[in-house]
């Protein structure tokens, strides 16, 4: 693994961003990763939706940067850039020319130190927002059952269980004054992670983010609420009908562990015994064989996170989409067949040689490109303080041994730790369904 090796500095400015530094001059590009640790899952009730409605404030302007001018300086200069709300941070990015570095730098430090927070933004900002959740999740198959139901089903505790999209009654009730409160809380600079990676020279990187960054004020760090979720003691099957789905899904999944615990780094080889590619278990099993599986995905997280962004508490989930010739409830029982197979036989030699080689050719692939290779250390700046375990886990990964998974497999997969949801078709899509099997 000594061909696995990125580079990473790390520094902090006075007033507490962390900044995590990735140089590769192998292509003139870089690409500029900023994260804030506020996701859905820190919002209270009554005000839900505000991290999804912050990225898109985000957008609206800042002090020297008008409504607009974002987007256009950074694609004139050839660059392109996004941001994105998750469980547990929200982020933003530009990948730009190198040479055009200290303006993906200034724009960030611009609207971090003086976003423009003004009732218009706010009114269509929402109006945004709404217009979003109706085109892209109440509009299509299975999307609210994953982002509304699922964490109902899945967790206790209302921090883990709410929507990541929120409601439109708590989107409608939002004020300046609150935005203004949301932005001052979660986005200062000892509440953020900055990360450079491509082609840049450190010194004058670094230069740059103190000129830029280095006089924007920190804030009293925000109080964290407990998402710790109560003993799980018996299994829960919940049903929901998808007017939108074709065909039914079942989603089925199992406690999390630990972040970087021995069973974190053992369910993400396990992960790939059982899901990654066509020699999987569960395609050969199911797919081909018993030919009840349609199509399936599965994750540590999922669907809010993967192993690299995972903060515990979560599951890991299973959703299979499958031949309405067969039940919910059988679908089940052949995944736990799959799943009991894994505790009771174990796993073969060749399937450890396949999924060690099928994992570490993803995670070499990701830290080619500049921007995957930057989010990944900022991602492990954010969730365990130290950037270098990027150069640490995998091998980490590749020492999991088959007696390892098995023993995990045994522990993992109980019924009573188990939580379900079937997604039933609408009554017209069923029966269309069941005609074309």
């Amino acid at each position: 693994m000594k061909d696995f090796q990125i580079p990473v500095e790390r520094f902090v400015l006075p007033n507490g961003l962390r900044v995590v530094l990735s140089r590769d001059n192998s292509v003139p590009v870089v690409a500029v990763y900023l994260l804030f640790d506020v996701g859905s899952r820190v919002e209270v009730e009554g005000k839900t939706g505000f991290a999804h409605l912050f990225e898109h404030m985000m957008f609206q302007g800042s002090d020297n940067a008008p409504k607009g001018m974002h987007f256009q300086w950074i694609e004139s200069n050839g660059g392109t850039m996004n941001g994105s709300t998750h469980w547990d941070y929200t982020d933003y990015y530009e990948v730009l020319p190198s040479n055009q570095l200290a303006l993906g730098l200034w724009l960030e430090a611009d609207r971090m130190r003086g976003l423009a927070v003004t009732q218009e933004n706010l009114d269509n900002q929402r109006d945004a927002v709404k217009q979003e959740r109706l085109m892209s999740f109440d509009n299509q198959p299975y999307a609210t059952a994953l982002l509304e139901r699922w964490p109902e089903v899945a967790y206790r505790n209302w921090q883990n269980s709410h929507s990541l999209i929120g409601s439109f009654e708590d989107l409608d009730a939002a004020s300046v004054e609150d935005v203004h409160h949301f932005f001052r809380t979660y986005y200062a600079p000892n509440n953020a992670v900055l990360t450079i990676s491509g082609d840049f020279d450190s010194a004058e990187a670094r230069r740059m983010v103190e000129e830029y960054f280095g006089d924007i004020p920190p804030q009293p760090q925000p109080t964290r609420r407990s998402l710790e979720e109560p003993a799980w003691e018996e299994p829960i099957w919940t049903r929901v009908e998808d007017p939108l789905a074709q065909v039914p899904a079942v989603i089925v999944g199992y406690p999390g562990p630990k972040r970087r615990s021995d069973d974190y780094f053992t369910l993400v080889l396990l992960d790939m015994v059982l899901t990654a590619g066509e020699s999987s278990r569960l395609f050969q099993a199911l797919v081909k064989d018993q030919q009840s599986l349609i199509q399936f995905e599965a994750a540590l997280g999922w669907p809010f996170a993967s192993s690299i962004d995972y903060r515990e508490p979560g599951r890991y989930s299973f959703f299979l989409l499958h031949n309405p010739a067969f039940t919910a409830e059988q679908i089940r029982q052949q995944l736990e067949t799959e799943l009991q197979r894994v505790a009771t036989e174990g796993v073969g030699e060749d399937e450890m040689l396949r999924a060690r080689a099928m994992l570490r050719s993803s995670r070499v692939s990701q830290m080619q490109s500049c921007l995957s290779r930057g989010m990944t250390i900022g991602r492990y700046e954010l969730f365990d303080g130290d950037p270098n375990l990027v150069n640490e886990d995998l091998q980490r990964l590749l020492r999991v041994e088959a007696s390892e998974i098995q023993d995990l497999a045994g522990r993992l997969f109980r019924r009573d730790q188990q939580a379900v949801l079937e997604v039933a078709p609408g009554a017209a899509a069923a029966a269309a369904a069941m005609e074309e099997v």
